[in-house]
């Protein structure tokens, strides 16, 4: 065996050790974070109720009998979250169907960087710019007492999510095999026609995957709503959108830095992050199954 041999693989060796050093390492930081946030939740649980925490309707951690209800932060986080989906889930697809369809190639390499160098946008900025243009044109446009409420959450992060909605889709769009639209033209589909009927069929998996994630990134978020929401830890009305809201995100950002370690309040903060953890981990676990289910397909 020659010397450059032996070098290429003993670098060879050296990177694969790397590398499984460096996925053991990772798996073993992620286990300790769970067992960490598990081992703080469980202290809550010794001496509040389960079903009292997962079905209460008050959230009131500085009255003199403390309650911790999950139901105002989870409905919170629920209608913006929906809202934030109601608005990036059209515009996302219409676009992700434009750049790989219908844009000439110049406009498709100028818009997709575009787009996708809007996820670089730092959410305390998006934030800022929903408490000086959004929210008061929401309080003068429905006349409420506020702007911040669901609705002024919900657009700022449908603003978050698109560039995730439209940069999935679009790579599902594009990996649509080009018989089958030779094959619907042949049979005399026009342009619009197979797109409706055949590519975005064909590439629904890879479309259902972009949702679910941008899912995941509104559920996560925590500044920009934070910001925007008004933060009433209430269960909405049946004005749920134009009603001041706080997610489950915004309650351990604001409250986390001001509890007294150890008591019941803090250990409550991390029941409510396991909540968020599982949510979170749920919608990955889903948009994994919807993407590998994707690959396989194509």
């Amino acid at each position: 065996m020659t010397k450059s041999r032996k070098v290429r693989d003993f670098k060879e060796k050296l990177m694969k050790s790397l590398f499984l050093i460096g996925g053991i390492g990772t798996i073993l930081i992620l286990l300790l974070i769970c067992l960490f946030l598990f081992a703080e939740a469980s202290g809550f649980f010794k001496t509040y109720s389960l079903i009292e925490f997962l079905i209460g309707t008050e959230w009131k951690p500085g009255a003199r009998v403390e309650v911790f209800g999950l139901l105002p932060l989870f409905f919170g986080t629920a209608a913006v979250t929906a809202g934030a989906i109601i608005l990036a889930v059209p515009i996302g697809i219409l676009s992700a169907v434009y750049i790989a369809e219908l844009a000439s190639p110049k406009a498709a390499e100028i818009l997709k960087p575009s787009v996708e160098l809007l996820a670089g946008i730092p959410s305390v900025v998006l934030g800022f710019l929903g408490m000086v243009l959004l929210v008061p044109n929401i309080q003068r446009l429905f006349d409420l007492p506020t702007g911040q409420t669901a609705l002024t959450g919900a657009i700022i992060l449908a603003i978050m999510a698109l560039p995730t909605i439209i940069s999935v889709s679009e790579d599902a769009i594009s990996s649509v095999p080009i018989a089958l639209k030779n094959g619907s033209f042949a049979l005399g589909a026009d342009h619009w026609q197979t797109i409706y009927k055949v590519i975005i069929p064909a590439a629904f998996s890879g479309i259902s995957a972009s949702v679910i994630l941008g899912m995941g990134r509104a559920i996560g978020e925590t500044m920009a709503v934070m910001m925007v929401t008004g933060n009433m830890a209430i269960i909405p009305g049946t004005d749920v959108f134009l009603s001041s809201v706080r997610t489950i995100t915004a309650t351990i950002a604001l409250e986390m830095g001001e509890v007294a370690r150890g008591t019941e309040h803090y250990y409550a903060l991390f029941a409510v992050g396991v909540v968020l953890f599982i949510m979170t981990l749920f919608i990955n676990l889903v948009a994994d199954a919807v993407k590998r289910r994707h690959k396989l397909e194509a």
